[in-house]
């Protein structure tokens, strides 16, 4: 497999001086009526006009000889090549190229929706012109594949599998540059440099994102809830141990339980707890 040939042509600016003064000795062939200097002169105005070209920053010329590679050109400025090689410009500039929303199945089979956004730019143009067919497409159908891999290897959260260390959802920067990796490798064959590459959507797909949103709204709850208890019970705790310090009131087990469930009635409740005023004594 062949690869990427640098190489400098002739300055340009030599040209538009040999231009000038080829045209100047046209002038005076014109002048003086000198047909054979003109004929002469004509081809090679001609010759070097056609082999100007210029280059702009961050911008390059592959050429070609009757379909024989013999170089790229990445310098930029005005320069003057064979007029007989074919020219092919590809721009050097770093791309972005966001994928569309896919539908996979994440490490645990449910389908999530997925899309990403890739920075690239081209870095080998004998590769990108004649490794591939269409840059573009491999592009995008490389980082389809991609990201449906991706997808597969790590689950969408925590909820379906308790024991991953890396999540779709949670670790965007192990997963961003798992993503990378595989689309550096992929896209190596095409000449292309992953500049950045980071997930631009991720969503469960509709079928299924009310029933995960009520579960996270439920494991929500239940770790409220059981934050709540873990507090209403050191509170009681404490609150015991106060009265049992001070001798303020001496508890018996039945009425230091009927206490217990009384305060834990009043700080777990979700709404607001009405006193009820006992006029006779604890026993009653």
């Amino acid at each position: 497999m062949k690869s990427e040939k640098i190489i400098t042509p002739f300055n340009g600016y030599v040209a538009i001086v040999l231009l000038v003064l080829t045209a100047a000795v046209i002038a005076y062939g014109v002048s003086t009526h000198n047909s054979l200097l003109i004929g002469c002169c004509i081809p090679v105005l001609i010759l070097l006009l056609s082999g100007l070209m210029t280059i702009t920053p961050n911008s390059s010329r592959v050429l070609l000889l009757f379909g024989k590679y013999r170089g790229s050109v990445k310098e930029n400025g005005l320069f003057w090549i064979n007029p007989l090689f074919s020219r092919s410009t590809y721009s050097l500039r770093a791309r972005n190229f966001e994928s569309d929303k896919i539908k996979v199945n994440d490490k645990m089979g449910n389908p999530i929706l997925i899309s990403v956004i890739l920075v690239y730019r081209i870095r080998d143009t004998f590769k990108v012109a004649f490794e591939v067919d269409d840059y573009g497409t491999f592009i995008k159908i490389q980082t389809d594949s991609a990201v449906r891999k991706l997808a597969g290897s790590f689950p969408y959260d925590h909820f379906e599998d308790e024991t991953a260390t890396v999540t779709l959802s949670t670790n965007f920067d192990d997963v961003n540059r798992a993503l990378e990796s595989e689309l550096t490798e992929r896209l190596e064959i095409a000449g292309i440099e992953v500049v950045e590459s980071r997930i631009g959507y991720l969503a469960y797909a509709p079928e299924i994102a009310h029933s995960m949103l009520r579960r996270q709204q439920a494991s929500a709850v239940v770790a409220a809830r059981h934050k709540i208890v873990e507090g209403a019970v050191g509170m009681v705790e404490s609150a015991l141990q106060l009265l049992s310090d001070k001798k303020i009131i001496e508890f018996d087990e039945d009425k230091k339980a009927a206490m217990v469930s009384n305060l834990m009635v009043v700080l777990c409740g979700d709404s607001e707890t009405k006193p009820v005023i006992n006029t006779g004594t604890l026993s009653q």
